[in-house]
């Protein structure tokens, strides 16, 4: 359901819109240049599969992109493993032993630089929390759940640049 929304590219533009403000359904056809019906169409394939909201003031109805559902379907695609550690291991230390981790140090300091040749940068959590401390500090003291995200980036805002005068 989810893939089959995803499918046209006038509704993954009726997200990108969603994502960035709230519209109308008739600002959403204005917008993409398309009537109100087509686009009514799409916006209700788009809340079938949860992945476009709607709030109702009155006759007025708002819709907005569900960026939880979103990240849930990404989300979808990680990998999951069980290993034991020992007490007061950091959790850097765990990953130098899981395959596919690379591991890059600058200056006394140790980063995950890629995950199955998958570069870029890496946060970690804990039980669902993002810690305060450096992965290489924090130390594993009972069971739980380490999850290991790539920063994916998403564009917020291209800006183009033009230097006035001088070479």
């Amino acid at each position: 359901m989810i893939f089959k929304a995803l499918s046209s590219k006038t509704r993954i533009e009726m997200l990108k819109l969603l994502m960035k403000s709230e519209y109308h359904v008739t600002g959403l056809a204005k917008a993409l240049g398309i009537s109100v019906p087509v686009a009514a169409k799409h916006v209700k394939i788009l809340e079938h599969a949860k992945l476009v909201e709607r709030k109702t003031f009155g006759k007025t109805h708002v819709l907005s992109a569900n960026m939880a559902k979103l990240y849930e379907v990404m989300e979808t695609f990680g990998e999951e493993c069980e290993i034991e550690v020992r007490k007061g291991a950091s959790i850097l230390e765990v990953l130098k032993e899981v395959a596919g981790v690379r591991i890059k140090k600058a200056g006394d300091k140790e980063f995950v630089v890629s995950i199955d040749d998958d570069e870029g940068f890496y946060i970690y959590e804990v039980d669902g929390n993002l810690p305060n401390v450096p992965i290489n500090d924090y130390k594993i003291e009972k069971d739980g759940e380490i999850e290991i995200k790539r920063l994916v980036p998403v564009l917020k805002k291209r800006m183009r640049m033009k230097v006035k005068g001088g070479t």
